[in-house]
């Protein structure tokens, strides 16, 4: 017989926790062994899958092409419902240390650890005993494609009719998987290798990150004999060429406190070296710390685009692919989980972030509903890099598992009333249907001239 107070149910699900973690680190190991990037991972969520049916949960599938959505509700009363979330795409890397050989996806962030500690939480929630001692629900979320990669294979979706928003998160929400959650958790792998804070404690709590808006660009000219007549061509790589140095020139209008980041490459440089390029396309984000800013800058990279096609006689056509939103920590939901983590690993290994310049689908959570992001510092190498690996598979999964239960537990234990003052307390910056316009403002399509 479980106690009716916090600790006790605390500790009975970390004792469950922790009679499943092997099987849990088996399950992100053998997501790592077998990355599958955005809207392609048919396999990491029949994992998934396979789990949400042993611990007997009723869930979907397929949304948003292959995501689930588990629900479990306490048995104590009605109260907020928290959701717990799980990642379950790659990057693409060429060359890590895992990849697979024919994809090139690769687990350079760290999603599979994410997917094994929210399968930790609700193991330790669903097998403890505890619900009869919780008011309200977890809903545990596997949702795809948080890495914003693939664009032109994503805008096929869209033009196939499949998905609308090309982001995981934001497609659950168009699709009113969130309508009845109320605040949302998950816990991203770091590498002591590459977090900017050069702090690099266990548990991590950042201040936020940039947003930012997808692009591409498709510059059209005149294809013509490289040799023979150049003259009768017009050439798209110099015009994409000169778009990308207008864009290099509007960094001195960038002002330090919007931390702008503007990262352009070329996807397609021509098709043969003989023949001057017709057609070549550009993927960039532009990054900011609030819409205005992102908004602001994007308008600058749109007129460096024209300006390129304008001065050699071609055309642009810059397609706007969507966004993120820049994410915000819930300062409520901070202190609830820094002081379960502080009790398991201690005050001296859990530490602040600054502010990041990356990005993350979770911002677009953050705007319409109390959310956090934690990270648990448990891979080396560079995020994104050949090198990242996971190297501490306890503290990824198990623990970070215990300290977002623990979360979960003080939330909704005592009838919720934690949770009902956090939703109380609330402020978000949007409802969902303004999310929702919004977004879809971030999708358009233009051909200059």
């Amino acid at each position: 017989m479980i106690e009716n107070n916090p600790d006790a149910i605390k500790n009975a699900v970390n004792r469950t926790i922790d009679e499943y973690s092997e099987s849990l680190i088996k399950t992100s190991t053998d997501i790592w062994n077998n990355p599958e990037s955005g809207f392609k991972e048919f396999q990491t969520a029949q994992k998934i899958a396979s789990w949400f049916q042993e611990l007997e949960l009723e869930y979907s599938e397929n949304i948003a092409i292959t995501g689930l959505i588990a629900t479990v509700k306490g048995k104590a009363g009605d109260g907020p419902n928290i959701a717990v979330i799980g990642e379950l795409d790659s990057m693409v890397v060429p060359g890590h240390v895992n990849e697979d050989p024919i994809t090139h996806a690769a687990h350079a962030c760290g999603h599979n650890i994410q997917l094994g500690n929210m399968l930790g939480v609700a193991v330790g929630i669903c097998k403890s005993g505890v619900l009869e001692h919780l008011s309200g629900t977890i809903t545990f979320m596997a949702v795809p494609a948080e890495e914003y990669i693939e664009l032109e294979f994503r805008n096929e979706l869209r033009e196939q009719g499949k998905l609308e928003f090309i982001t995981g998160k934001g497609e659950f929400v168009r699709l009113g998987h969130f309508d009845e959650v109320d605040m949302a958790i998950m816990t991203h792998a770091a590498s002591t290798d590459w977090d900017p804070s050069g702090i690099n404690k266990d548990l991590m709590i950042s201040k936020g990150s940039n947003g930012l808006v997808a692009k591409r660009a498709e510059f059209i000219g005149k294809a013509s004999h490289a040799g023979g007549s150049p003259w009768n061509g017009i050439n798209a790589l110099n015009a994409a060429t000169l778009a990308l140095q207008a864009i290099h020139m509007q960094r001195e209008t960038f002002k330090d406190e919007d931390s702008i980041r503007v990262h352009p490459i070329i996807t397609k440089g021509g098709s043969a070296v003989n023949a001057v390029p017709d057609s070549v396309n550009i993927e960039t984000y532009v990054r900011g710390k609030t819409v205005d800013a992102i908004i602001e800058a994007n308008a600058k990279v749109d007129r460096a685009l024209r300006a390129g096609a304008l001065a050699v006689g071609a055309q642009v056509k810059i397609t706007n692919l969507g966004e993120m939103l820049p994410l915000m920590q819930n300062d409520n939901l901070a202190s609830i989980y820094r002081s379960n983590a502080e009790a398991l690993i201690g005050k001296d290994n859990i530490a602040s972030r600054p502010f990041g310049g990356g990005s993350t689908d979770m911002g677009d959570i953050s705007y319409i509903m109390p959310a956090l992001h934690p990270y648990v510092h448990s891979a080396t190498g560079q995020n994104h890099g050949v090198d990242f690996v996971i190297t501490d598979y306890p503290l990824a999964v198990i623990t970070a598992a215990k300290a977002m239960a623990g979360l979960v537990v003080d939330t909704l234990c005592d009838g919720a009333q934690k949770g009902k003052e956090i939703i109380s307390k609330d402020k978000s910056e949007l409802t969902i249907p303004e999310y929702v316009n919004l977004t879809r403002g971030f999708y358009s399509e233009e051909t200059f001239p």
